[in-house]
């Protein structure tokens, strides 16, 4: 499998292009930005964007999306309990002092167990609100790789002072869906450097006294 990561935007955004090296089918996870980055690590690998996906609606994750929509013809996914954040897309702009990007309601809805699929790549979103509210993580079985979004960090976990923020049930997600993956699953996420379950789950201090 091709994997590779841009990071984009302002807040250096974890962008994720994944692709099969037979099929050429690609998704791209998290576009916040940059898209003529991410158009150029596609041609050089010759793929054709199938799907995007989006961990979460806060502006750095998915304020490239839709242009990357109208160039490639994929629909954008992210799951509908973020919708709001999307029609307060002017307030988060706000937040960074930026343009308001185009953004829209999803082309379809991610739940949590769904399979997510190009030609010779499968995954399985989890569910895993507490950064937002419709906040995932996609989990690819096969290439032991966990794309975790803003919900867990290596020594760190999601914040949760922003609309649709809560502390608890972050936890919980990461506890009860994330750290019960096999130790060696590789995890990367929205921002930062990689890690491993087996890492968080022996020590990042936001888990220890949970």
């Amino acid at each position: 499998m091709i994997h590779e990561i841009l990071r984009v935007g302002p807040l250096q955004c974890n962008c994720s292009i994944l692709g099969d090296e037979t099929s050429r089918e690609a998704m791209v996870i998290d576009p916040g930005d940059d898209i003529p980055r991410i158009l150029a690590v596609l041609a050089r690998h010759k793929l054709t964007v199938k799907q995007i996906i989006i961990t979460h609606a806060h502006i750095d994750h998915i304020a490239g999306a839709q242009h990357l929509k109208r160039l490639t013809g994929a629909p954008i996914l992210y799951n509908e309990r973020d919708i709001p954040l999307v029609r307060m897309m002017d307030e988060q702009a706000g937040w960074l002092g930026i343009a308001t990007p185009e953004v829209a309601l999803p082309d379809g809805h991610l739940a949590d167990g769904q399979t997510i699929a190009v030609t010779g790549i499968s995954g399985t979103i989890i569910h895993t609100p507490g950064h937002t509210e419709g906040s995932v993580c996609l989990h690819i079985p096969g290439e032991n790789l966990l794309l975790a979004g803003d919900t867990l960090f290596a020594g760190s976990v999601g914040r949760t002072d922003l609309p649709g923020g809560d502390t608890k049930t972050l936890i919980d997600s990461i506890q009860s869906r994330l750290i019960t993956l096999p130790e060696s699953t590789k995890v990367v996420p929205g921002h930062g450097g990689n890690t491993f379950i087996g890492v968080e789950r022996e020590t990042n201090p936001f888990l220890q006294d949970y």
